[in-house]
């Protein structure tokens, strides 16, 4: 179970965004130690994102997260909408991973400015997914997956709202971006996006057309 890890650092201070998955706790303390950050953002409330925000908890560092994620974050809801189907699963597995405390948690809006990158809701994966964008550059959770062939979506039965997933990569293809980065992969393009949107496009005019 792997999710990647960005370290932002700007003139305004130092930003870690996610926290990886639990087996990886004892390397994301390391890098706490090392890097030093202002604050921890996380994208959105999956166990992949989250295994060390508790540790950022701990040493003082504020976790920050769109107030939809915040009852999933602290295990005042346990309920997941994914896997598809077995929100059973999705619940057990949240329960199995530490929890950031309240107290350490804060909401980052959309529209907002973060040590100068911008907060952007981009909904579907989760319904409080955010990212931040900036200079062309936009750090976009699980909006969007580096993949062998290019951009993807996670699969929709790991989507809260699949339809809504899709929406938010049209979004994102239609930015004005050099770069995005992804919760998982490599970094994609805004063609590979725009491509990838497209085929939606065509499968669901397929759909409908039948």
């Amino acid at each position: 179970m792997y999710a990647n890890v960005y370290l932002l650092e700007t003139t305004e201070g130092r930003l870690v965004v996610d926290a990886g998955a639990l087996p990886h706790a004892p390397r994301f303390a390391r890098l706490l130690r090392a890097f030093r950050p202002d604050a921890l953002l996380l994208t959105h409330h999956h166990v992949d994102h989250t295994g060390g925000a508790f540790l950022a908890a701990r040493l003082g560092i504020p976790v920050l997260a769109h107030p939809d994620e915040h009852g999933l974050l602290t295990g005042e809801e346990h309920r997941l909408s994914y896997p598809a189907g077995r929100p059973d699963l999705g619940g057990f597995l949240s329960r199995l991973h530490p929890k950031a405390p309240a107290s350490a948690l804060q909401s980052a809006h959309p529209g907002e400015q973060l040590m100068g990158w911008e907060v952007i809701h981009l909904p579907g994966h989760t319904s409080g997914q955010i990212g931040l964008l900036r200079d062309g550059v936009l750090l976009a959770g699980d909006a969007a997956i580096g993949g062998r062939h290019g951009a993807h979506l996670p699969r929709a039965a790991y989507n809260e709202d699949h339809g809504v997933a899709v929406d938010t990569l049209r979004l994102i293809g239609r930015l004005d971006l050099t770069v995005i980065l992804p919760g998982h992969g490599s970094p994609v393009t805004p063609g590979q996006v725009r491509r990838r949107a497209g085929r939606h496009e065509q499968v669901a005019r397929h759909v409908t057309s039948r």
